[in-house]
């Protein structure tokens, strides 16, 4: 299908890989948390524009670039794991009643998610290698066989980034009766955001 060696394989690796806890679904659970359902879907739009970006560039070839200049590739890893640890820090000391980490404003929700994924040099790295395994060379159709790849990343994405917010609505709704529930949870989301920029950091 459109050079795809194994399509109903393909999918079932992507599906996968969403299902992996990571930033990315900490910025879905967050931003669902604090500003809703639109803002949830804005997160995810930010978090599927920036992994267009990512695959394009993988596709471009700028990981053998990241590759022959590890130097160019350890500033950007660095950038975004600090990037992550700020963000856990500040959700970690706030306190009750002030202003949220994240703004309630959709743009801004749509900003971190795309900022969060984009800030993960090894992305690129990742798609530079998921791609071959799923491309027939056979059939291989050039562009188009890359932009049915990328749609159906951005769909599925966005198919389980809806599932994911409207889960999270759920039990926000919920705990809005317990704060201290609430508060609980978010510190919890700060950890979990500086432990992810630790092992960005430290990774190799």
């Amino acid at each position: 299908m459109f050079g795809i060696a194994d399509y109903g394989a393909f999918v079932a690796a992507v599906v996968l890989f969403l299902a992996i806890p990571g930033p990315g679904n900490l910025a879905l659970i967050t931003s669902t948390g604090k500003g809703g359902v639109r803002a949830g879907m804005a997160a995810a739009l930010g978090v599927i524009a920036a992994d267009q970006v990512l695959m394009w560039t993988a596709v471009a070839g700028v990981a053998a670039l990241l590759a022959t200049y590890p130097a160019a590739f350890h500033a950007v890893q660095w950038l975004g794991a600090a990037y992550l640890a700020w963000l856990g820090w500040r959700m970690l000391t706030a306190r009750p009643g002030d202003a949220p980490v994240l703004r309630m404003q959709a743009r801004h929700y749509f900003r971190q998610g795309a900022v969060i994924t984009l800030l993960n040099p090894k992305a690129i790295v990742f798609y530079m290698a998921f791609f071959p395994l799923f491309v027939d060379p056979t059939r291989h159709q050039g562009l188009l066989t890359f932009g049915v790849m990328a749609a159906t990343i951005a769909a599925l994405t966005l198919a389980y980034s809806l599932v994911v917010v409207l889960l999270t609505r759920q039990l926000a709704e919920r705990m809005r009766a317990n704060p201290a529930v609430a508060q609980g949870l978010e510190k919890l989301a700060g950890m979990f955001l500086i432990g992810f920029g630790i092992k960005l950091a430290l990774s190799r």
